[in-house]
């Protein structure tokens, strides 16, 4: 795993989709974290210290991964990069594949006018409940 710094975290993370554009995946996840052990946390708590809390980003392709940590002032920065360079690689998904009007509303005439109706089947019987 590669510690990077925000910049040149984006860098890779645009290489990664180049690679991946005809055939892969390239997975973000962002977490919540102090970077500091749970014990430090508690020490730093009862002491009054206050934590500092960074959001952590890591990237993988499956074969090579990719991470970076975001401070709070950094955050708003880096979101507005990263919009930028997910927009430019959203072209290699596939498009939904939408019906016309006139499509639809024939497939759904299609069974009401049908020669066998369902209502001359014969309900099954019941039995009370007691």
């Amino acid at each position: 795993m590669v510690h990077l710094q925000p910049d040149p975290f984006l860098n890779e993370l645009t290489s990664m989709y180049e690679r991946s554009k005809e055939k892969g995946s390239v997975w973000v996840t962002l977490k919540h974290s102090s970077m500091k052990s749970k014990a430090k946390r508690k020490k730093m708590e009862t002491e009054g210290e206050t934590i500092e809390y960074r959001c952590l980003v890591r990237a993988t392709d499956g074969k090579k991964t990719i991470t970076t940590s975001l401070s709070a002032k950094d955050h708003q920065k880096f979101q507005a990069s990263y919009a930028t360079v997910l927009k430019a690689h959203m072209n290699a998904l596939k498009k939904r594949e939408r019906r016309d009007k006139k499509r639809t509303a024939e497939v759904e005439q299609k069974p009401a006018s049908s020669k066998n109706p369902v209502s001359s089947k014969k309900p099954l019987p019941t039995k009370p409940l007691l």
